[in-house]
């Protein structure tokens, strides 16, 4: 059993609106989220970087959804200080019931963080999967335009754990992977990675490596969060100009990449929009 998260209260409404839109693929990753310290530096700094705009939600003042294009890409949350908790992007995966995936997390001695919360627009769960990592899942509307997530979406999530073939099994207990419906995420293993599809798409990599009692967070397991952009190198200049880090660049299997540190100490990752998933 790992320690409690500390991000437990970085959960953000995905700002869902209007009439019920299409479900997203069940056990896909359907949102990611920013734990921020504060929003008006944390809009900047996102904005100028990888070229955001943002709009309030139904959840007051200390919170917003990016836009890119004028579509969803993610929620920031400005809770981290009054909570006292770290600076973190999290991601959340899609469910058709959050009370009884709560209960899959528990049942294979994970722990739950928070929830089910309760929002307007649906009800989330956060938890940390036995090796620590990180993650959400949700039940409910999503704002209109999430459906660009996979059609070569802005956003793509990979797990950095321990052992990705013991990391799959439990996930793929909890979302439900590989379960032979329709509806529901495939799973397979290629270039030494476990590779989750939804149809034609990828959504998420698992790989391993990860150390669970490394001093520093990067090698920890954790849930890392990627974002295309047209020009790696530029954007990671931006950053850096903006009072980011950078901690590492070059190129894998999948492309160019660059990663980074928000000024606040969140941790993420830009690719190349044209490389592959």
């Amino acid at each position: 059993m790992t320690e409690q998260p500390s991000m437990s209260a970085g959960i953000t409404d995905t700002g869902g609106e209007g009439p019920d839109l299409p479900d997203a693929p069940r056990g896909a990753p359907c949102w990611v989220s920013l734990t921020a310290r504060d929003l008006q530096a944390a809009e900047k700094f996102y904005g100028a970087v990888l070229g955001w705009e943002f709009r309030s939600t139904s959840l007051g003042e200390h919170f917003a959804v990016a836009l890119r294009n004028g579509k969803p890409v993610a929620g920031i949350g400005a809770v981290a200080s009054d909570m006292q908790i770290a600076v973190v992007w999290t991601p959340y995966f899609a469910v058709p019931q959050v009370d009884e995936a709560a209960a899959r997390i528990r049942e294979r001695s994970a722990t739950i963080a928070l929830g089910p919360v309760a929002f307007a627009s649906g009800r989330a769960v956060v938890a940390a999967d036995r090796d620590g990592a990180v993650f959400g899942v949700w039940d409910g509307r999503l704002p209109g335009g999430w459906e660009a997530w996979h059609e070569r979406g802005p956003v793509v999530v990979r797990l950095r754990t321990r052992d990705a073939f013991e990391a799959a099994i439990f996930y793929g207990g909890v979302l439900q992977w590989a379960d032979a419906r329709p509806d529901g995420c495939t799973v397979s293993y290629e270039n030494d990675e476990v590779v989750v599809r939804s149809g034609d798409s990828v959504v998420a990599r698992l790989g391993s490596g990860a150390v669970e009692a490394a001093p520093d967070p990067v090698l920890r397991p954790h849930w890392a969060v990627q974002f295309a952009v047209d020009d790696v190198a530029s954007r990671a200049e931006a950053a850096q100009a903006r009072g980011g880090t950078l901690v590492s660049s070059g190129g894998s299997a999948q492309g160019e990449y660059a990663e980074l540190r928000d000024p606040d100490g969140g941790l993420f990752t830009i690719i190349g929009r044209g490389d592959p998933a």
